[in-house]
């Protein structure tokens, strides 16, 4: 699955803000296709059966989707601080405000 579908489904995985419920789509689509790759098994009875979430995750040896996106991101981050100070990616991440906001709601006219 990594050489073929993981690079069309993480591009630019590097600055998704991802949440509990997008990890787990993502973890229902890679079982979904995992499901496809690897067909049915037949018990020893003769019957078939789909694989489990455990022994899907056997057979990619717990190298999820989501755990790949995570280790992207920490790759980006080692990148953009290794960058150049005059590098736009680099300022904007090591920016501050210069004042804050005032808290509550807006005032009306």
């Amino acid at each position: 699955m990594e050489s073929i579908i993981r690079p069309i489904v993480t591009c630019g995985c590097e600055t998704w803000a991802m949440t509990v419920a997008e990890q787990n789509r993502l973890l229902i689509f890679e079982r979904r296709v995992l499901r496809k790759l690897y067909v049915p098994t037949q018990d020893n009875d003769g019957t078939w059966r789909i694989k489990t979430n455990e022994e899907l995750e056997i057979l990619i040896k717990k190298e999820t989707i989501v755990r790949f996106i995570k280790s992207q991101r920490f790759r980006w981050a080692a990148h953009v601080i290794r960058m150049d100070t005059i590098r736009t990616v680099k300022k904007l991440t090591e920016w501050e405000p210069c004042s804050s906001r005032p808290v509550g709601r807006p005032r009306l006219r």
